[in-house]
């Protein structure tokens, strides 16, 4: 696909303007929410002249070398494909970990003593020279490193200039394995500052071991990028979908993975349709870039799909789920209008941007308690809260809200003014004091 680019456009030294280039044609715009965060906030803080010509180094092996988007340069590395079956394997080994989610085997050493690992490292070393490179030629003034599959890339970094680590997966404690306590440190001393999600988080880290400067703030999103779509495009996307205008719509946005927790809605849903049978599930999202042909290439997404579909055919509900795959940014903006309540049933869940767009919306949401952004909902004022591993209890939580119209209501616009907390004005302002700080030496 890069090669088809270069050949359509040409491809000047400074890199293809993302203008000429077609979304949904040329190109896909991750729904990761990572890049759902960081995109946004460099757009910010560039618009706003508190940096200029930034540089954002990922693994992306189809597109072009180099990509510019309003004023922030994409830097685009390429792993072969034997490379990339390596780094994706080790990366999910290590996500597993994270997570709490135990594989045998699962120690350091056999991480370590893998011929897989030599891949990881060597896509960090590659982060690393291409990075070391652009600034030998602009000189920048700090490095901020983006989640924990380029965690080695700080360590490679041969420079006095101030290193900057985003953690923005879970992070527990009592869940990473003791004998990993030493591989984890090892990358994150490397760092002069780490920031985490949440508070719980923040606590966390330091109870690991974690004694440099640390500092929790909580991801954020841009409301200008979300429209309130028009009554066509509803009926558009629920035609497309099977959605009659009786059903009562509870919505769940995530990437198709066991650790999101569908299986949990799906039990609640077949608790759920004995009392309201005109309820139906719908489950947004697909694979993620490592399960995508294009990325990694490995199969977790549509193992678990299938796993999911067969849950239903179990319970008897096949036709109260719906399984939308990935849906363009419109179908997202009319999933959201046309929903009753979203859920968030994350078994393990770094924070949860889909409960921001929820209250974006003025949806009520009902959040996993293991999810990050499970702290700024206060049960029964602005969301409700429940136990993963109690889909009784979200079936019930379900029921409620479906029922009572002025709490979900209610909660609805509760949430619209928690938004303030995660506006990304504030994540900007809080992110540019931190960033000064670091630079200046006074952090």
């Amino acid at each position: 696909m890069a090669k088809d680019l270069i050949t359509k456009y040409g491809c000047p030294p400074s890199g293809i303007p993302l203008s000429l280039l077609k979304e949904g044609d040329d190109y896909v715009f991750s729904p990761g929410g990572v890049t759902r965060m960081v995109f946004p906030l460099l757009k910010q803080i560039v618009g706003r002249k508190f940096i200029t010509n930034p540089y954002w180094v990922s693994l992306n092996p189809i597109g072009p070398e180099r990509v510019v988007v309003d004023g922030i340069t994409l830097e685009h590395v390429a792993l072969k494909s034997e490379r990339m079956r390596g780094y994706g394997l080790v990366k999910e080994a290590i996500w597993n970990i994270i997570h709490g989610i135990k594989h045998e085997p699962a120690s350091v050493a056999h991480l370590l003593w893998g011929d897989e690992y030599s891949d990881y490292t060597y896509y960090n070393r590659i982060c690393a020279e291409r990075i070391l490179k652009l600034d030998a030629e602009q000189d920048f003034d700090l490095f901020y490193i983006h989640d924990f599959q380029q965690l080695p890339t700080g360590f490679m970094l041969h420079s006095l200039k101030p290193k900057v680590f985003r953690w923005h997966i879970p992070f527990n404690e009592t869940t990473i394995p003791a004998e990993w306590k030493h591989f984890l440190l090892g990358y994150l001393d490397s760092y002069e500052t780490v920031i985490v999600s949440s508070r719980k988080y923040l606590g966390a880290l330091r109870r690991f071991g974690y004694r440099g400067k640390a500092y929790h703030i909580y991801p954020y999103i841009d409301p200008e990028i979300y429209k309130r779509p028009s009554r066509r495009q509803v009926e558009e996307f629920c035609e497309k979908f099977c959605i009659a205008g009786s059903d009562r719509v509870v919505l769940v946005v995530a990437r198709l993975d066991p650790t999101k927790g569908q299986d949990r809605a799906i039990r609640a849903i077949a608790r759920v349709a004995k009392e309201i049978p005109e309820v139906k599930l719908i489950l947004v999202g697909n694979g993620s870039f490592s399960s995508s042909r294009e990325g990694l290439g490995l199969s977790k997404a549509s193992r678990w799909l299938s796993q999911l579909q067969k849950l239903t055919r179990d319970l008897k509900i096949e036709d109260r789920v719906i399984f939308t795959g990935h849906v363009n940014h419109n179908e997202l903006e009319a999933a959201y209008a046309r929903s009753d309540l979203t859920v968030l049933p994350s078994v393990r869940e770094g924070f949860g941007l889909v409960v921001l767009e929820s209250w974006l919306y003025k949806k009520p949401v009902i959040v996993s308690s293991n999810a990050g952004i499970s702290e700024l909902v206060v049960d029964g004022k602005n969301g409700m809260v429940f136990n993963p591993d109690n889909p009784v209890e979200l079936a019930d939580k379900i029921v409620e809200l479906l029922k009572n119209s002025e709490l979900a209501a209610k909660l609805g616009a509760n949430g619209l003014e928690t938004l303030r907390e995660c506006h990304i004005g504030e994540g900007v302002r809080l992110e540019s004091e931190l960033l000064i700080k670091i630079v200046e030496g006074k952090d």
